[in-house]
C-alpha cells in the first residue's frame, strides 16, 4: 500500500521515457502476471535484476546530474526491488498452490483429451459405417429392382452407386466387390431385358397377322362404302338426267385414328431401347433389333408347301402388313432405334419375295376367281401400306401385267358356263308370269321391245339362255372392270381393255358355242330356229353390254349417251345369225329331200289328182316348222327361210327331172308332178300371207320361189313346147330355165302306149301334138348344144 504513492511520486517527479514506463505498476504488472503463467518467474528476476543494474548505472551517471533526483529514484528502486521480492513470494506461492490445483486439472484434460480422441474414432467409425449401410442398403435396394424385373430403376441406382459411392467406399473389400458385382448386373439387365425384347418379338409376330387383318379388313370397307357411293352418285345422275330425281351431292368424310384402332404395346421394346441407352450401347441394340426383325421378315416371307396359296395368301399378307405396320410404330415412336433406310430395305426385301412368289403362284393358277381373289387382297395390302409411305408400283406392276392370264381364265370359266346353259336350255320361249320377273328377266338387260309395260302372262321372244347369257356377260364384265380397279390398268384405259375383252368373250366364246351348237348335229330345226331368235336377241343387247362395261369403269352417264363405236361381236353375231337361219335351212332342206327322193312313180299308167304322197308329207312337215316360226323368227327371217325352203323344193322337182337315177318319165308323171306343185304353191301362199309377209314383201309371195319348177312344168306339158326357142316367149315365160337342163330332160320325156283305160281321142290328139312339139323342142335344143 505505501508503494503506490511512491510509484506515483517517481511518476510524476521523473522526465518520463523508458524509465517511467518500466516503473508504472499498470505495465509491469501483466508482465509479472505472464511470467507466473508461464511457470518461468526467474527469467523475470534475472531481467528485473538486470534491469536494475542497469537503472543503478544509469541513476549513478545521473546522480551526478542529478543528485537530489537520483537519491529518490534509488528509494524508488528499493522499493520497487521489495515490492519484487514480495511478489516473488507471493508469485511462489500462488505457483505452489496452482501446481497443487491443476496437477488436477491436468488429469481432467488428459482424460477429455482422451474422450475427444475416442468420439473422433467414434464419429469417423459411425460415419463409415453409415456409408457402407447406404451402399449395402442400394445394393439391396438393386437386387430387389433386379428380382422384381425393374431393370431401369435397378441400372439408376447402379449408377447412384458407381458415381456418388464408389470412391468413397472406406472398406477396401466391400469396394472391390462392389466394383465387380456393377458389370456382372449390368450384364445381366442387358441379357433378361434382351431376354424380354426376344419374348415380345415372338408375341408380335403372332400378333402382325391380326394386325394385319384389321387394317387391310378397315381398308375393305372403306373401299366398299366408296364404291356404294359411286354407286349411288351414278344412280342420281341417272335419275337427274331422266329428271326423275334431283342431283344431289353428299361427302361423308371419316377420319380413322390408326393408331387407336389397331392398337399393339410396344413398352418391352421401349423399355429395352431406354435401358441399352443408358448403359451406352444403343448402337448394339439397334444391329441386334434390325438383325433379328430382319430374321422374323425373311420367315414370314416363307411360302408353306403344305397348305395351297388360295387358302393362305391372306395369312401371307396380313402378316406382312403387321410387320410394316409395327415397323412403322417402331421408326415414329422409339426414338432412333430404326431409321427409315433401314425400314426401306426391308421393303425392299418383302416387295422382291412377294413379287416373286405371285408371279408363280399367277402362273400355276387355273381358277380366274382364285386370281381376282388374291389380286384384290394384294391390293388392299398394297393401299394398306401405302398409307405408311411404302411403293407398292411394283407389286401393281405384277398384278397389271397378270390381266392377259386372268382373263384367259375367266374366258374359260365363262365358256363352260355358257356351255351349261345351252346345253341345259329347253330351248322354249320364256313365259314371264309377273312384272317382278319381268324386270329381271327382260328389263335388267334391256331386251325389251317396247317401252310399254306387257300384259302377263307374257311370252318372250327368247329362251331362257338369253338371260342366263346375259347374266354370264355382265358377270364377266364385273370380273374384267374389278380385276383393272383398284391401283390395277393404271397405264391403259381402262374401258378400251374390257371392251376389247367384253368383244373377245362376245366372239370367241359366245359365238363360238353357238355356231357349235348350231352345227354339232345335236339339235333339231326348232332348237335352231330358237337359237337364230336368240342370237337376233343377243345381238340387240350388245348395247347394253357396251354401257354396262362403261358404268362399271366409271364413265359418266353422258359419255355414254354419247355415239360410241359398235362392239366387233355385234357384226359377228349378226353374222351367226345369217349362219343359224342357213344351217336351219339346210337342215330342213334336208329333212324335205328324205321325203321328196322317195316314192315317186316316174311311168304311172294313170293320173292322181290328190297328188304324190310325199308332198303331203312334206306339207305336214312343212307346216309343223313354219307355223312355230311365226311365233320365233322375226319376219325378215321368216321371209328368208321360206323362200329358201320352198326355192329348195323347187330346185329339187326340177333336180328329180334330171336325175341320172330318173331314166325317163310320161307325161302322167308330170301331170302327177304338177298337182304336187300346185298343192305346194297353194300351201306357199298361204304360209306367206298368214305369216304377214305381205305387207311387208310386195313383189310376190313364197309361190314365186317356185317358179324353176313351175315353168319346167308348165314348158312339159305344153302343146307348144318349141315356143321356148322363141327368145321372147322364153324370157317372159321360162326365164327361170336353163336350157341344159331342160334339153337334159326333154330326153327322158318319153311316153309309153296307150294302156287299156286310155284310148279316149282327145287325149290322144293331145299328146299327139305334145309330142311333136316336144320332139321339135328336143331337136332345136340338140342342134343349140
Amino acid at each position: 500500500m505505501d508503494l503506490k504513492p511512491k510509484r506515483t511520486s517517481v511518476t510524476e517527479n521523473g522526465d518520463g521515457g523508458e524509465d517511467l514506463a518500466l516503473a508504472n505498476g499498470n505495465d509491469v504488472g501483466p508482465l509479472v502476471r505472464h511470467a507466473f503463467e508461464m511457470g518461468r518467474p526467474e527469467g523475470l528476476l534475472r531481467q528485473m535484476s538486470f534491469v536494475v543494474k542497469e537503472k543503478e548505472a544509469e541513476i549513478e551517471e545521473m546522480c551526478k546530474t542529478h543528485y537530489e533526483e537520483f537519491i529518490l529514484a534509488v528509494d524508488e528502486l528499493r522499493g520497487v526491488l521489495f515490492d519484487a521480492e514480495e511478489l516473488k513470494s507471493q508469485l511462489h506461492g500462488d505457483n505452489f498452490k496452482l501446481q497443487q490445483v491443476g496437477s488436477d486439472l491436468l488429469v481432467k484434460l488428459e482424460e477429455l483429451l482422451e474422450c475427444y480422441s475416442v468420439k473422433k474414432n467414434v464419429a469417423e467409425a459411425v460415419k463409415i459405417s453409415k456409408n457402407c449401410v447406404e451402399v449395402l442398403e442400394l445394393c439391396g435396394k438393386c437386387n430387389s429392382q433386379v428380382s422384381e424385373g425393374q431393370f431401369y430403376s435397378a441400372l439408376k441406382t447402379v449408377d447412384l452407386l458407381e458415381k456418388s459411392y464408389l470412391q468413397s467406399i472406406p472398406l477396401k473389400a466391400l469396394k472391390v466387390a462392389v466394383e465387380r458385382r456393377i458389370p456382372v448386373i449390368k450384364l445381366h439387365i442387358e441379357k433378361n431385358v434382351c431376354s424380354q425384347v426376344n419374348e415380345w418379338m415372338v408375341q408380335i409376330r403372332s400378333s402382325a397377322r391380326n394386325i394385319g387383318q384389321t387394317a387391310i379388313g378397315r381398308i375393305a370397307t372403306v373401299r366398299q362404302r366408296d364404291d356404294e357411293m359411286l354407286e349411288q352418285q351414278r344412280k342420281a345422275e341417272e335419275q337427274y338426267i331422266s329428271g326423275a330425281g334431283s342431283l344431289a351431292y353428299t361427302l361423308d368424310a371419316e377420319e380413322f385414328d390408326e393408331d387407336s384402332v389397331i392398337k399393339f404395346d410396344l413398352t418391352p421394346l421401349y423399355r429395352a431401347c431406354h435401358i441399352h441407352d443408358f448403359l451406352g450401347i444403343r448402337e448394339k441394340f439397334r444391329e441386334y433389333y434390325y438383325t433379328n426383325r430382319l430374321l422374323q421378315l425373311n420367315s414370314d416371307l416363307e411360302i408353306s408347301s403344305a397348305q395351297p396359296f388360295v387358302e393362305s395368301y391372306q395369312t401371307f399378307f396380313a402378316q406382312i402388313a403387321g410387320f410394316f405396320m409395327v415397323e412403322d410404330r417402331v421408326l415414329r415412336t422409339a426414338g432412333v432405334l430404326l431409321v427409315a433406310d433401314q425400314v426401306e430395305t426391308m421393303w425392299e426385301t418383302a416387295v422382291a419375295k412377294m413379287t416373286s412368289v405371285l408371279e408363280e403362284q399367277f402362273s400355276s393358277m387355273e381358277s380366274a376367281t382364285h386370281l381376282l381373289l388374291v389380286k384384290d387382297y394384294v391390293t388392299l395390302f398394297g393401299s394398306t401400306l401405302r398409307q405408311y409411305g411404302h411403293d407398292i408400283g411394283t407389286l401393281l406392276d405384277v398384278l397389271d401385267s397378270s390381266h392377259e392370264k386372268y382373263h384367259q381364265l375367266l374366258l374359260e370359266e365363262c365358256r363352260q358356263q355358257t356351255v351349261d346353259v345351252l346345253g341345259n336350255d329347253s330351248y322354249d320361249q320364256v313365259l314371264i308370269k309377273k312384272e317382278s320377273d319381268y324386270e329381271n328377266v327382260v328389263l335388267s338387260f334391256n331386251l325389251q321391245t317396247s317401252d310399254s309395260m306387257p300384259a302377263f302372262p307374257y311370252t318372250a321372244p327368247f329362251s331362257s339362255m338369253v338371260p342366263d347369257v346375259c347374266r354370264i356377260v355382265r358377270s364377266f364384265i364385273k370380273g374384267s372392270v374389278d380385276y383393272l380397279s383398284h391401283g390395277i390398268g393404271m397405264h391403259m384405259n381402262v374401258f378400251d381393255v374390257v371392251r376389247k375383252y367384253l368383244d373377245k368373250f362376245l366372239i370367241d366364246v359366245l359365238n363360238a358355242v353357238l355356231l357349235n351348237t348350231i352345227n354339232g348335229g345335236n339339235i333339231a330345226v326348232p332348237q335352231v330356229m330358237q337359237i337364230a331368235t336368240n342370237i337376233a336377241v343377243l345381238e340387240r343387247a350388245c348395247d347394253f353390254f357396251l354401257r354396262q362395261a362403261a358404268q362399271l369403269c366409271g364413265i359418266p352417264c353422258r359419255s355414254i349417251e354419247r355415239p360410241q363405236p359398235d362392239l366387233s361381236a355385234k357384226v359377228v353375231l349378226k353374222t351367226s345369225r345369217d349362219a343359224a337361219y342357213i344351217g336351219l335351212l339346210n337342215m330342213v332342206n334336208k329333212e324335205i329331200d328324205k321325203f321328196m327322193t322317195a316314192g315317186v312313180n316316174w311311168t304311172p299308167e294313170e293320173t292322181n289328182q290328190n297328188g304324190n304322197d310325199y308332198i303331203h308329207e312334206v306339207i305336214i312337215y312343212l307346216h309343223s316348222i313354219l307355223k312355230p316360226a311365226q311365233q320365233i323368227l322375226p319376219l325378215d327371217a321368216m321371209h328368208r327361210v321360206g323362200s329358201g325352203v320352198f326355192e329348195h323344193i323347187s330346185n329339187s322337182l326340177v333336180a328329180a327331172f334330171s336325175s341320172d337315177s330318173v331314166k325317163r318319165f310320161n307325161a302322167n308323171a308330170v301331170i302327177n308332178i304338177e298337182y304336187d306343185l300346185q298343192i305346194i304353191e297353194n300351201f306357199a301362199d298361204e304360209q306367206f300371207y298368214s305369216a304377214g309377209l305381205g305387207e311387208i314383201y310386195n313383189e310376190g309371195s313364197f309361190k314365186n320361189c317356185l317358179v324353176e319348177a313351175r315353168q319346167l312344168i308348165n314348158l312339159l306339158l305344153s302343146s307348144q313346147a318349141e315356143d321356148f326357142m322363141n327368145p321372147d316367149i322364153r324370157e317372159k315365160s321360162y326365164y327361170a330355165l336353163d336350157y341344159k337342163k331342160v334339153s337334159a330332160i326333154c330326153d327322158k320325156f318319153k311316153d309309153s302306149p296307150d294302156g287299156i283305160f286310155g284310148s279316149l281321142a282327145n287325149k290322144n290328139a293331145k299328146q299327139s301334138a305334145r309330142k311333136k312339139s316336144m320332139d321339135v323342142l328336143k331337136k332345136w335344143l340338140k342342134d343349140f348344144s
